[in-house]
């Protein structure tokens, strides 16, 4: 097998000799890939113990951005080598810049443009920044976009993306139809829209429930999310799940997917949510998710227009799981292989 480095800005911490990594999805990618290359994973060093744990023989953690490089250029010795980027940071635009003056072949992988994650973190005058860094990586890479709208490049590779295996489509349950009941699964932070989405939450005046999953590590948003919720009863916060038959419960024991968020590339819990023909409200800012699939609803970004989309999902409820179940899923075992296609003729 061929080497491949997959470099991110992922958080990974150490204990008892085992690796564990802080986003689910960014644990499953390396792995599926092991499957077609000799992987080496390098990211940055976390502080706690993180939720999942990483099934991968060469891990390297780095505690600031000198060890980054350091072990970025101690691959250079073998010569068939290729380097794959997952997203756009300062730690991954570095390493970069290093592989692009050593001549290595490099692979990024957009989930999403960024610009909205980047005017979140430092504001909105800071987009120039995250601009540059994105030009030039994008420049001198060959590109897998997870949406057309993200590569803004002539010549890029589209994929789709999903984490779904068989599990995800066996064994349904029938939700319960008598009232709403949503779901919010993402993290915790103003770029998904989950603060606004709540002042409009706690603003509905007939029988309504919330169950929200999800976890950050920014004390502000964590203070203004829980003064949000403190006061509702009918808000239930679950906390993070990190196996996947509890997540798959939760998903059958509610009836509409929310997901308020700015800025989405292929955000992966809608395909979960339609996998167990559960349809899902979106807003109109990230309408391009859709594509052809059925069960997504859009609603404007105000309390009427939410309530009156998702009573017309109760009301017809049956007929929209029909047309879910007409949805063609891409499942987890597809992407890697179409990844890995593309990283092999490339």
């Amino acid at each position: 097998m061929n080497n491949l480095i997959v470099l991110n800005n992922e958080k990974v911490s150490e204990h008892n000799g085992k690796f564990f990594s802080r986003n689910y999805n960014l644990k499953r990618l390396p792995e599926g890939l092991t499957k077609y290359f000799n992987v080496h994973f390098i990211a940055r060093k976390s502080n706690v113990i993180e939720n999942h744990e990483l099934n991968l023989k060469n891990i390297k953690i780095a505690s600031n951005i000198i060890q980054y490089i350091f072990f970025l250029i101690s691959t250079f010795k073998n010569q068939n080598t290729k380097y794959y980027i997952i997203s756009i940071t300062p730690y991954t635009f570095l390493a970069s810049l290093v592989l692009f003056f050593c001549r290595k072949k490099v692979f990024v992988y957009l989930i999403s443009n960024g610009h909205e994650e980047w005017k979140n973190l430092l504001g909105g005058w800071s987009i120039w920044m995250y601009d540059l860094m994105f030009s030039i990586v994008i420049s001198r890479s060959t590109v897998i976009a997870v949406h057309e709208k993200i590569a803004q490049k002539n010549k890029f590779h589209l994929i789709k993306s999903s984490f779904l295996d068989k599990k995800w489509f066996s064994n349904f349950k029938e939700p319960k139809i008598d009232k709403i009941r949503f779901l919010y699964v993402a993290r915790i932070n103003p770029v998904k829209g989950i603060n606004e989405f709540l002042k409009m939450f706690n603003n509905i005046k007939f029988d309504i429930e919330l169950s929200i999953i999800g976890k950050t590590n920014n004390l502000k948003h964590q203070k203004e999310f829980e003064t949000l919720i403190e006061k509702n009863k009918n808000i239930r916060f679950l906390g993070y799940l990190d196996k996947r038959q509890d997540l798959i419960d939760v998903y059958d024991n509610h009836n509409i997917l929310i997901l308020p968020s700015y800025t989405e590339g292929q955000p992966s819990v809608v395909d979960e949510s339609l996998s167990r023909r559960r349809p899902v409200i979106i807003f109109e800012e990230i309408a391009h998710i859709i594509e052809d699939r059925k069960g997504i609803f859009i609603s404007k970004r105000d309390l009427n227009s939410l309530t009156e989309t998702a009573k017309f999902i109760l009301n017809n409820y049956k007929k929209i799981q029909n047309d879910i179940q007409q949805n063609k899923f891409t499942l987890e075992d597809d992407m890697i292989k179409q990844i890995s296609t593309i990283i092999n003729n490339n």
